[in-house]
């Protein structure tokens, strides 16, 4: 047989794509186990987030001297905590090899059984003559076929798919400890006496008290702080109208460049020096109780009017998002120095209370 007729009848499409295939279908079959684990395991009959609880305890030393023996719980997605098979099917190699072996070899020989023999004299010399002829002949032909088949699948397992993570990353920032049980001891986590324990309530309820206060503070500066940014953008909106109008003057026929451009310097003067410190004039004017027309007259702020600068005042394309924005800005300020002050006194109360041993509830 031709060494190209040992290939006929193969079926590469079967021997390349069927186990490409199979490791399609095994990719299919794995996804929906890593589905059917997420489900089964991360979630009850109704959707809601398995969870698994856990109990601790912890001792914090309070700045009186005395303790707190705290009792804690917290609820732990299943799926945080336990490993998710998630087998992916990486690199498919198959490998075939065939090898075709063909060798022929003849040989010939003859036998014959005529011989020859004679005898001589050369002089003194007597020589005797004897010899014979002899063939041989063989045929040998062999050959060798040999194919050998491979096929190597590499899965590995990929972890937490990333849209989950991010779902459990969600889960995760609103999960915290909930304190079930907060008892007082000493310093070295014995109970306290009874005067003592009268003294401590006392002073764990101030420290509750301050870091509610410090909590409201928190937020009214956030508050303050988001004012100011809208207070600062809607002055810097202002500022380019004029720009505009002073480029537009300046294009216009006869136009006075110089008078133009010192009216324009002043006014981008005077609303810069307000941006570059506007959290310190809020302050300033919350704290001289002035009204907004005066407060407004405080801050010395320019338009561009007619080719010259004047007094900033009603009638000005953002006159009244601008004095919205500094009333807020005002009032916010005013509400975190109220708590700012109301803070400051909690602390001394609870300062006192402390270098005060007769102080009882």
């Amino acid at each position: 047989m031709a060494i190209t007729e040992q290939f006929a009848g193969l079926d590469m499409g079967q021997l390349i794509g069927g186990p490409l295939n199979a490791a399609s279908d095994a990719s299919i079959s794995l996804a929906r186990g890593t589905a059917n684990f997420i489900n089964d395991v991360g979630f009850d009959k109704n959707g809601k987030v398995r969870t698994a609880a856990f109990g601790f305890s912890r001792n914090s030393m309070n700045d009186d001297g005395t303790s707190n023996l705290e009792s804690l719980n917290v609820d732990v997605p299943l799926l945080a905590i336990v490993p998710i098979p998630n087998l992916q099917i990486d690199e498919v190699n198959i490998i075939f090899d065939m090898e075709v072996k063909e060798s022929e070899k003849s040989e010939k020989s003859f036998d014959l059984g005529a011989s020859l023999s004679g005898s001589a004299r050369f002089g003194p010399v007597q020589v005797s003559i004897t010899g014979s002829v002899s063939a041989h002949q063989a045929n040998t032909r062999s050959s060798d076929n040999s194919a050998k088949y491979h096929v190597d699948v590499r899965a590995v397992n990929h972890g937490t798919p990333e849209g989950l993570s991010r779902v459990l990353d969600m889960i995760s920032a609103g999960i915290s400890p909930s304190l079930v049980d907060s008892q007082l001891r000493d310093g070295n986590g014995q109970a306290l006496p009874e005067a003592a324990k009268l003294k401590a309530e006392k002073l764990r309820t101030m420290r509750s008290e301050i870091s509610e206060l410090e909590s409201r503070r928190d937020a009214a500066q956030r508050i303050f702080e988001d004012s100011i940014v809208k207070f600062k953008t809607i002055a810097r909106e202002q500022l380019n109208i004029y720009d505009v109008l002073a480029a537009q003057a300046l294009k216009g026929e006869n136009a006075d460049t110089d008078k133009i451009s010192a009216a324009i310097n002043a006014v981008d003067t005077s609303w810069n020096n307000f941006m570059s410190r506007v959290a310190d004039q809020v302050q300033v004017i919350a704290d001289s109780g002035k009204s907004s027309d005066e407060a407004m007259q405080l801050l010395s702020l320019k338009a561009f009017k007619d080719n010259e600068s004047v007094d900033y005042a009603s009638g000005e394309d953002r006159y009244n998002d601008f004095e919205t924005a500094q009333t807020a800005s005002i009032d916010s300020c005013n509400k975190l120095k109220e708590i700012d002050e109301a803070l400051m006194k909690k602390r001394g109360e609870y300062n006192s209370a402390i270098a005060n041993p007769a102080v009882a509830a």
